[in-house]
């Protein structure tokens, strides 16, 4: 079954999902203001329509595991871009999809310890050391 966005026009076939790429900070945490030539594109984005997964030869159907809204990491020269009404957005493959994440912005930057970083992706903290 296809979920989509009802204010969304496209509907992705097979195991295809749109995204709309998250906007990059216009400066940086200095004040510096970043011309639109200087960024890259960011490489994160937000799911607006899912199609109905893959089928394979003997009648499997393998649905996607992703949901609208979700926030999702992907490869850097991946997917087709589409512009609609002046807006941009990518098709993608599922398999261009990197990972899903929640993101907090209440988890400071404290932890740059190879321990904590499994612990703040889920976003949980390990336990302390006693």
């Amino acid at each position: 079954m296809n979920e989509i966005n009802e204010a969304f026009i496209v509907r992705p076939l097979g195991d295809r999902v749109i995204v709309r790429r998250i906007k990059e900070e216009e400066k940086t945490k200095g004040g510096i203001y970043i011309p639109e030539q200087a960024k890259e594109k960011p490489l994160e984005g937000v799911v607006l329509a899912i199609g109905e997964g893959r089928w394979l030869e003997g009648g499997t159907h393998i649905p996607i595991s992703l949901k609208l809204n979700d926030r999702v990491l992907f490869s850097r020269y991946s997917g087709s871009e589409i512009k609609i009404r002046e807006e941009s957005f990518l098709i993608l493959n599922v398999s261009d999809i990197q990972a899903v994440y929640n993101w907090d912005p209440t988890i400071e930057e404290e932890t740059s310890s190879e321990d904590n970083v499994h612990g703040v992706l889920q976003g949980i903290t390990p336990p302390e050391d006693e």
